[in-house]
């Protein structure tokens, strides 16, 4: 008795073999175009300031998911590793957690070109070509290991330049060993920001001293003493002693109850990434534009540090009980954009879905795990009894 068969449309008929074969053909043919995105790709990103080359490596891990490692070979060229990679049908997606961007591009049918874009702010396009042998790029060695200063080192800075910040220069930052090395630099600084990075404490624990603490920023650079990248310790006691010496800075120490934010983990669990590498080396906290951080390496008590110094308009107190370091990006809808973003010189675009991001303490418990809540907390305050601008270099 012959098998079953299907109609079509017609006298043409398929038997249930056929269609089979048929469908097993269209697996392998399916399997195979999955395959072609595997390799290395590269395309050149146009940024405002300059053309970067950027490289990305596809594999397939042991469990056949798709796996991608991003170099930016005209930087430092240190591959980053991307997340939530897929391809369905000829949709590429990948995030790149640790910068707060990603690419989605479509596959062409000959496996041979990615177009699609690059995010990381404002979308960019970006065409990943696929590279062979002779046409790929030399990816620069990556950078040594940072080698920590040694943990009972009692460093100072041996040389330390202060002056006046460029008005027109953009940003603001507090860096320590930016471009190698182990420098301590601040660029476009008020002092208030320096005493509250000095001293992990929130703006409203510092009272007293003159206006210009607030209106005069500096840029620094300060070159301790003693080989190897400082912790935290060592680095906020290096500046304090700068602070004093330079700035003349004085102070005294009261307890207060103030307004604080409490940090705890939410009942759904953690949703945090544990750092990988040196766990010596020091947190890094980086801008991702408007309503965004990527934050490298932090434990949550210097993430409560960065978020009231940065962020928050109270102090911020951790009672997580979390002890290891974690390295994740933040993105949430800001109260109000900063001012002129979008739109004056230097301001950096709003992003096309601020206004779908949850506000801050939702984006925390979404993306994060973590459960903050306004309370009372006592909190030590500094009181200034003496500063002066800067003594000479």
């Amino acid at each position: 008795m012959a098998g079953p068969l299907i109609a079509v449309a017609g006298s043409r008929r398929i038997s249930y073999m056929q269609l089979k074969t048929l469908a097993l053909v269209a697996l392998s043919a399916a399997a195979a175009f999955a395959q072609n995105v595997t390799g290395t790709w590269q395309g050149t990103l146009q940024t405002p300031q300059r053309p970067l080359r950027l490289v990305m490596k596809v594999t397939r891990a042991d469990d056949e998911s798709l796996k991608a490692v991003f170099y930016s070979i005209d930087q430092n060229g240190q591959g980053i590793p991307g997340s939530a990679v897929s391809l369905q049908g000829t949709a590429f997606k990948a995030t790149i957690p640790a910068i707060g961007g990603g690419f989605e591009g479509k596959l062409t049918a000959d496996g041979t070109t990615i177009a699609g874009t690059f995010t990381q702010g404002p979308p960019q396009p970006l065409t990943f070509v696929k590279a062979t042998p002779a046409t790929e790029w030399t990816i620069p060695e990556p950078p040594a290991p940072v080698k920590p200063m040694a943990a009972d080192a009692k460093p100072t800075f041996e040389v330390a330049t202060i002056k006046p910040s460029n008005p027109d220069t953009p940003g603001q930052a507090i860096n320590v060993g930016r471009g190698g090395g182990n420098a301590f630099t601040t660029l476009n600084t008020p002092l208030s920001e320096i005493i509250k990075f000095a001293y992990a404490v929130h703006g409203k624990q510092v009272t007293g001293g003159p206006s210009w603490m607030e209106s005069e920023k500096f840029d620094i650079l300060a070159k301790p003493d003693t080989p190897g990248v400082p912790n935290v310790t060592q680095l906020r006691s290096m500046v304090q002693k700068l602070l004093a010496e330079r700035f003349g800075l004085e102070f005294h120490r009261e307890k207060k109850e103030l307004s604080a934010y409490v940090i705890t983990v939410d009942k759904a669990g953690v949703k945090m990434t544990k750092a990988e590498g040196n766990g010596a080396s020091l947190p890094g906290f980086g801008g991702r534009g408007p309503g965004a951080v990527g934050v490298r390496n932090s434990t949550m008590g210097e993430f409560a540090d960065f978020l009231q110094a940065r962020i928050l308009e109270r102090p911020v107190v951790d009672q997580t009980g979390l002890t290891d370091r974690y390295s994740f990006t933040l993105e949430w809808k800001p109260d109000m954009p900063p001012a002129g973003a979008g739109g004056a010189p230097n301001a950096p675009a709003l992003p096309q879905n601020l206004e779908d991001r949850p506000d801050l303490l939702t984006a925390m418990r979404q993306q994060l795990g973590l459960k903050i809540e306004s309370g009372k907390a006592p909190v030590e305050v500094l009181v200034i009894d003496k500063v002066t601008k800067p003594t000479d270099n």
